[in-house]
């Protein structure tokens, strides 16, 4: 969610290279290797786009994250298909993870297409669970879990009037599903791909690399100019996101070269693969250092914002606020499991951490 750009202590930042002078323009496809298609297509938030990716596949195509379902992404999608895709059909849809800017159109697609979904099995069947939590009222496990980080009464009633708005921006999916996995290789057209399977920003994400090529497919999981999100959410309130982020980072340093073009999910394509990991695990550990110094004396997991983020949070901005929130639990949570912080109940029921 947050760059070490914006935080106080700055890391110098690697030289990247980006071979485009511009991204696609709407409507339109630029082709970043042979038969590999670079679109774009608009998002109704701050950031206000994603990428997708289309790979020739034999006499149609393989694409790779979708967009949310919204009006405009299906027009921009009828216009690909129109023009940029030359009226080919689509082969299967490829979707790196179940956040709704990747996988909100894949029902819409396969459904228009008759063409299969390719997911991991983690994030085809948790996006089942959070779409059916669409009309529910918030659960009371939920509610606790935000107040135990220190939300205000304002905070917790916006947080139940939007609660189950995950599959708001997401077309049903599809009943079934064709499983990716960890170290499987697909053949897409003339082109063999490696899938590399990461956690920390979603259950378990796949990113695609093709040696030939010499292109990864990143997704979310490496991104030039800001950082994903790991978060701890209601449902696993234990849990170590930010060691599966840091664990995937390895990961993916260890089994891509360097001399790839990276084809990320939002900003541009890029080169300097490693360089950027290297910053990004680097910048999480600054941000480390930071916390365990504010943590000299008790503080709630909303009082922790600045140390991280390099900023207050205006509780008004309640997506910004969730994120936020998710992300500094995750950080507090690498530091518990290691046994560098206490963590207990105050009297109101707001967990304060501190360091031993």
């Amino acid at each position: 969610m947050t760059d070490a750009s914006l935080q106080r202590e700055r890391l110098e930042k690697p030289t990247l290279i980006y071979p485009f002078e511009a991204a696609p323009e709407a409507g339109k496809v630029l082709e970043v290797a042979p038969g590999v298609l670079w679109m774009r297509l608009p998002l109704p938030f701050q950031l206000n786009h994603i990428n997708i990716w289309a790979l020739q596949d034999g006499a149609g195509w393989t694409v790779v994250d979708t967009g949310i379902h919204t009006e405009a992404t299906l027009a921009a999608w009828r216009g690909f298909f129109s023009e940029a895709l030359h009226r080919r059909p689509l082969t299967r849809v490829i979707c790196t993870h179940m956040h709704p800017d990747h996988v909100g159109v894949a029902g819409w697609l396969t459904h228009q297409f008759n063409c299969p979904l390719w997911m991991t099995q983690l994030e085809y069947l948790h996006c089942r669970v959070l779409t059916a939590d669409t009309g529910r009222q918030a659960p009371d496990d939920a509610v606790a879990f935000f107040q135990r980080a220190g939300w205000s009464e304002r905070a917790i009633e916006t947080y139940r009037g939007r609660f189950g708005n995950f599959g708001k921006y997401i077309h049903a999916l599809p009943e079934s599903y064709r499983r990716i996995k960890d170290g499987e290789t697909l053949t897409i057209g003339a082109h063999t791909w490696h899938l590399i399977v990461g956690t920390g920003h979603s259950p378990e994400y796949a990113c695609l690399y093709c040696p030939e090529l010499k292109l990864l497919i990143s997704g979310d999981q490496v991104l030039p100019r800001i950082s994903s999100n790991g978060s701890v959410h209601p449902t696993e309130p234990d849990a170590d996101p930010m060691s599966d982020w840091m664990t995937s980072l390895e990961k993916m340093k260890r089994e891509v070269p360097d001399d790839v073009l990276v084809l990320p999910a939002h900003n541009e394509c890029f080169h300097g693969l490693h360089a950027r990991l290297d910053y990004l695990a680097a910048s999480q550990e600054r941000s480390l250092d930071r916390l365990r110094k504010t943590l000299r004396k008790p503080k709630r997991a909303v009082d922790v914002f600045v140390a991280l983020f390099g900023r207050s949070i205006d509780e008004a901005d309640a997506g910004l606020l969730s994120l936020a929130t998710g992300e500094s639990l995750a950080c507090l949570n690498y530091l518990w499991h290691r046994g560098e912080i206490n963590r207990t109940l105050d009297p109101a029921g707001v967990t304060q951490y501190q360091m031993r």
